[in-house]
Parts: structure tokens; sequence; C-alpha cells
């Protein structure tokens, strides 16, 4: 049935329509409620179906002519097993597109879906997380079944990211809070702030003012267009007062940390230096700012956005938050919105408000011009003020002097880049180079937590010129340990009894790991490892249950928490890869570790080859632990799995030293090579 026929059903007047429609809605819930086979249900539909068009073509007349009932008996289908207790789908039955609503079917769709999405967020607060996860699915299955193009319509779009984002916000809190994971604090985007204050308005006493603002642009080097009107100089008066220049002088002075690195990320990419002072004004180059929509990180990424540039998000990193990564990202989306527009306003507006948005705006005027779509008061406010907001930062910021505006910048950040192979807690790696936690996390923003993920190739930053050292350290404690052991320095006066108290060790057990007599004397700047037990706070392992939503399989959770899907399978019971959506799955984020074998007190250092160079070149050079590698003959029964286990290594790491696994399935005979050996 098209979508005129079912407008024609629609607006039938008089009776006889309105007998069609109820005639229609009884057949469906009959069928629905009755034993037929699914073969059965869809002849009985399609019949009553073709006497409702036939009556439809007459709706017109039904004015004129009185109605005429014409009972046609139906003999009954013989019995017959039901095949399966589907649902009617009408669409699947008649293999038809029907037309979901009237005309006017968007502002209806938008209408039921916000306030699905507001009872939701209403059910959240009050703690009622069951009720808000179906409101929240509710929304979501309303905008995604309604048969509308969603990214063709800019409040559609608009709305199922708001949506997604914000459930998943609340999602991840509400486990996090559940579960006592600790995630690293967050900082309010400068961005919402300056869209909060009363900006001032321009001196109209002051004639020669836009004259002189003007000739200030034109004696300084800029690569983008800096275009001086009113707009701009409301918010140059902004940035002026204390509150407004509060924020210009942290972004300035953050930029110090970063501005080495953006500039050369935005020169390998092509693109104009000047767009780094919409970090400025996103962000003020504070890795961990979040807006109230959401965004994230220096370059103010949504999630989805993120993702299709290539900045990936887990139960352990979110790289939005990566410095460099996410830079080249923003890089990459401000070219494809130059590509499609033609114009760096239009596509620093897109940047804000989405491609979908601004060409709307365009379309709806003819005006391909920012500051016509401004005038015309077309644009959400947010965006008609951000290009304003990113002209004015850029004026101060290239004569800062001039406009009051004073600061130290931060030293450039300079780190040695190493990949540990293995999960280690940051607070170990801290102990392993003598620095201090607030240090790694500066220079890791990316991470979440306070273990790294269990991925081989993930790269952490430690202060400059400590590579070496943490290798040497650390190999004498072995990589499961990781996570869970420490190491301490001895201070003036300590005894192996009071470390072992602050601990909850016996000294026993410090001495056995460390080689040293019972009861032996500690001396001051001594290094002790520390075979502590899993701790309750650590975040590898510790149970939480993950509540099945509409767009999860269990790949997509697997991923989102560092195992594998045949843990998910294992941990659940499951006997295969279907899922229902409302389903809780028992997930230990990042596995659960193998039974360890035997302890051994030191690991030689020896073993490891270090491959050292400094961040210094555009690309980010990498130190790596590398160990002896075992061949292994694969035998009949044996899986990738398992083989993982038996070596305590990864299946990635052991597709990554054999290629051919990327491209084929495991063989008996074939010949792994296995590193590293624990």
């Amino acid at each position: 049935m098209g979508a005129d026929s079912v407008y024609s059903l629609r607006s039938c007047k008089g009776l006889a329509g309105a007998l069609l429609i109820s005639r229609f809605g009884q057949v469906l819930l009959d069928l629905a409620a009755s034993n037929m086979s699914f073969s059965h249900q869809r002849a009985m539909l399609c019949l009553t179906v073709a006497g409702l068009l036939a009556g439809v073509s007459g709706c017109q007349d039904t004015a004129r002519k009185p109605i005429q009932a014409h009972v046609i008996q139906i003999a009954p289908p013989p019995p017959v097993e039901p095949e399966s207790p589907l649902p009617i789908d009408t669409r699947v039955l008649l293999n038809v597109q029907i037309a979901p609503f009237a005309p006017n079917g968007i502002d209806w769709l938008a209408a039921q879906c916000t306030a699905a999405f507001e009872a939701g967020e209403l059910d959240f607060r009050a703690g009622h997380l069951g009720s808000a996860r179906e409101e929240f699915d509710q929304a979501l299955d309303q905008l995604l079944s309604s048969g509308f193009d969603i990214e063709a319509d800019a409040r559609l779009s608009g709305l199922y990211r708001k949506i997604v984002e914000s459930v998943h916000t609340d999602e991840l809190q509400a486990f996090r809070q559940g579960d006592g994971f600790q995630e690293q604090q967050s900082t309010p985007a400068p961005i919402d702030e300056i869209a909060n204050d009363a900006i001032p308005e321009i001196d109209t006493a002051d004639p020669n003012l836009l004259k002189t603002v003007q000739g200030e642009v034109n004696s300084v080097a800029h690569d983008l267009p800096l275009t001086v009107n009113d707009q701009v100089l409301s918010f140059l008066n902004y940035f002026k007062t204390p509150k407004g220049s509060a924020i210009v002088e942290t972004g300035l002075r953050r930029a110090g940390r970063y501005r080495d690195m953006v500039e050369r990320v935005l020169q390998e990419e092509g693109m104009p230096l000047d767009l780094m002072y919409l970090a400025q004004a996103e962000s003020a180059f504070q890795p961990q700012a979040v807006s109230k929509a959401g965004a994230r990180g220096m370059w103010q990424f949504m999630s989805f956005a993120g993702r299709k540039y290539g900045l990936q998000k887990s139960w352990w990193i979110d790289e939005r938050q990566d410095p460099e990564k996410a830079t080249r990202a923003a890089a990459r989306d401000l070219r494809d919105l130059y590509d499609q527009f033609g114009d760096w306003y239009l596509a620093m507006a897109a940047y804000n408000s989405g491609a979908g948005a601004v060409q709307h705006a365009i379309e709806k005027t003819g005006y391909a011009d920012f500051w016509e779509l401004h005038k015309r008061n077309v644009l959400p406010k947010e965006t008609r003020n951000y290009v304003p907001i990113i002209l004015a930062l850029t004026v101060i910021s290239k004569d800062p002097g001039r406009y009051g505006v004073h600061f130290e910048p931060e030293p450039a950040i300079k780190a040695d880049a190493i990949k540990p192979g293995q999960p280690i807690d940051l607070r170990l790696a801290a102990e392993t180079i003598d620095t201090d936690i607030d240090t790694l996390r500066a220079l890791n923003p990316q991470l979440l937590r306070l273990v790294t993920p269990n991925d081989p190739e993930f790269v952490l930053r430690i202060p400059e010129g400590s590579a070496e050292r943490f290798f040497a350290e650390i190999a004498a404690i072995p990589p499961e340990k990781w996570v869970s052991w420490r190491q301490h320095k001895v201070e003036q006066g300590e005894t192996l009894s009071g470390v072992a108290k602050q601990f909850h060790v016996l000294p026993s057990e410090i001495a056995e790991v460390n080689d040293l007599p019972a009861n032996a004397p500690l001396e001051e700047g001594q290094k002790l490892i520390i075979p502590a037990a899993e701790r309750a706070g650590s975040d590898t392992g510790k149970l939480l249950r993950y509540r099945v939503r509409r767009t999860d399989t269990i790949a997509s959770i697997a991923d989102e928490f560092d195992v594998t899907p045949a843990e998910l399978r294992k941990w659940n019971h499951l006997k295969s890869d279907r899922i229902s959506r409302g389903v809780n799955l028992k997930v230990y984020p990042g596995g659960l570790s193998a039974a360890p074998a035997k302890q051994e007190a030191r690991r030689t250092a020896n073993s490891n080859s270090l491959v050292a160079q400094r961040e210094t070149g555009s690309e980010a050079p990498v130190i790596e632990a590398r160990a002896t590698s075992v061949v292994h003959h694969v035998k009949s029964g044996e899986t990738l799995w398992s083989i993982a286990r038996a070596y305590r290594t990864t299946v990635e790491a052991i597709r990554n030293g054999n290629a051919y696994l990327f491209s084929r399935p495991l063989q008996v005979g074939d010949t792994l090579t296995i590193l590293p050996v624990h």
C-alpha cells in the first residue's frame, strides 16, 4: 500500500471511511490473536486490504449514496500447527511501505520522542533506572522506525544526537556510581560559559572603534579571513570584562602545552593554522572539557562524530580527550566541511551545529553566506555566536597585550611514548619512575581510569627521559601483576613490618619477592616490590551488570568493555551471539585474569630490548618492550583463545605477530610466533 493510499484512508470522510478504518484495525487484532500460520495470516490480510482499497475508491461518494454492506463468507482454513508466534508487521506481510505519518508527521514525531525522552530523564533523576531505560528506548525506537530520513532533517538529527548522548552519559554514570568505579574529573566547556553570559553592547559613542580594530587586524598575519563587524566587536568587549578576560588568559596560558603539536598537525593536514583558535573557544585547550550537550575534549567532539573520524571510546579510554588524535580528527572534519560549503565561516558554523543545520538554512534562504544567515536568524543562537566568538578570540590572541591580556604560557609537553604491552595501574607506573599520578594523568588525558586498557598497541606517555628506567624496574614484576602489585620507595626510619602494615600484606611476603632476609633493615631510598592482593578499587575484573540496548550486539558490548565475545557468552551461559534488548548481562571489564602460575620473585631485565626514540618528529615514536619469541605448533582442538590463555597473552597479540590469521581461521599444523611469553 503506497503513501497516497494510506493518506486517502486517513482522509476519508463520513461513516464509510470510519467503518473501513475500524474494520482494518479489527482484522489486525483478530489475526494477531489467532493461531493461524504465518502464510494464512498474510493471505487473510491481503484479502481484507483489497476490499478496503475498493471501498476507499468510493469514499468521495459516501455523502450522496447510501452505504450498502456486503457480507462475504470466507470458509475458515483447516487447522494447522502454528509455525511460530510471530507478531504481525503489515509492512512485512504486504511487502509495501506504509507512510507512518500525515504531512505534519515530523512535528508529531518530534513531540512524541521529546515527551518520552523527558519522561526518561525524570525517572532517571528519581532513581527509577529501569523505567528510564524503557522511556529512552521508546524515544529512539520511534525515531529509527519512523521512516523519515533523520539526517536530512536538522530537528530530527539534533533530537537523535541529544537522546543518544544523554542516554549514554546517564547509563555510564549509573553504572559507575553503583559499582564504585572512579572516573577522572571533567571540566565545564568554556563555550557553554560564554553562551550563558550577557554580552555587552558595542560602544556606539566611539565611531572610530570599528576602524581602529580593523586596522589592528590588518597589521597582524593571519591565514583565515578576519571579518570585523558589530557582532565581533560585541565579543571583543566581552573578553575585556574580568570574566571574559579570565577565559582568554586561561586558554592562552594552556595553549603553551599544545601549540607546537597543534600547528604541526594542522600543517600536516594542509589546514590554516588560525583554526587553532577553535580549540581556544571550545575548551580553552583543556582535554577534559565537557559541554552540556556531552561533547568532549579540546575540540569538543560528540561521540558519534568522534567515531566518524577514528576517535575510539571504551570503558577505559576516550580518544576525544587525546590532544593529538583529536586535533587530527578536527582538522579532517573541518577540511570535509570546507570542501562541502567552500567557505570557512560556514564550515565553522557546521562544525558547531552540524552540516545538516547549515545546509537547511542555506536552502531556506538561498544565501550561502554566514552573515546573511546570521541576519536572517535561521541558525541556532549558539551557532550565530560561535563564529564571532572565534574571530574575536583570534584577533585578541594575535596581540594579547593590546587588549590587556597578560599571561605566562605553560611549557610545551615533552614525553616518551611507550607500549607496555599489558594493562598496568598508573600508580605502579608512577612509582617505577618516581613521578606522581597527576603527572601521568596530565600526559594521558584520554585514560578514563587508573588502569590502562588490555591492548598491546596502547601507547602510554611518561615524562621525557624515563622510558629506559621504566622498563628496567617493571621487569622485576610479573606482567599479570601490573594491575595489583605496587612499588614503594623506603623513607627514613621505615621498617619491613611498618611497610607491610601500610599495604596490608605480611612482612614475609615482601621479604620473599625482594630476596630479603626476614626482619632485614631497610635503607632510605630503597625500592621494594609490594605483592599486594587484588585491590577492591581496581577497575579490572570487577563485576558489573549491563542492560542490553536495542542496537547492541555481543561484539559491540565486548569491545566496549575490553573482553572477548567468548567471555561474555561464558559468563552469561549464552549458547549463541543472539541477545534480546533489556537483558542484564554480567560483565567483568578487562576480563578475569587466568589462574596465575607459580609466582616468580624477579624477572630479568635483559629479556627486554629497547628501541628508544624521543617524541620530536611528526610521527609519535614509541618505545616497546620485546620479549624472546616462542614457536607454537597448533594441535587439534586448540583455539586462539586457549593458546593465548596458555601463554598468558592475548588473541590480538597473537594475530599481530602472525599476520596471516587476519585473512583465515586458525588451522591444525599452523606455526605461531608467540610474543611475549609470561
